[in-house]
């Protein structure tokens, strides 16, 4: 079965990985930063000689984002992130294939573990089946 295994962030977390502290998320050190990054290719790494890895990628911050939706009148309207209502947005992921919930519930628990700066609130890990082509889980 295939899951999409998928961390959740915040605007302050990535502004707390490059050196802006806020209340919830205090600043990363280069070393922090280096541990965490090593830790992610650990766990992908991993998953690649299991067999269970299809993607895995990390996503860039809020800020960069665009939200494109439908106006009344048909035509897109688009704006710019970050978005004030949104306090928490995909930071990245990993798309799976194993062999059932435990397992893939085992690798998003692995997940949290991810080392970073002491204060730091641990980002959710969501785990989310993806629907085969027939339409059932």
């Amino acid at each position: 079965m295939k899951y999409l295994v998928m961390v959740q962030g915040s605007q302050a977390d990535y502004e707390a990985m490059a050196g802006k502290p806020s209340e919830n998320s205090p600043a990363w050190s280069e070393q922090e930063l280096q541990a965490m990054f090593a830790f992610m290719t650990e766990v992908s790494n991993d998953l690649a000689e299991s067999g269970e890895l299809i993607d895995a990628q990390g996503l860039t911050e809020p800020a960069r984002t665009r939200f494109v939706s439908a106006g009344e009148d048909g035509r897109p309207v688009i704006t710019d992130g970050p978005y004030g209502e949104t306090k928490e947005v995909l930071a990245g992921y990993w798309l799976v294939d194993c062999e059932s919930l435990e397992r893939v519930t085992e690798i998003a628990a692995r997940i949290t573990r991810c080392p970073g700066p002491e204060g730091m609130v641990e980002p959710p890990v969501v785990i989310r089946p993806v629907q085969d082509a027939g339409g059932a889980c």
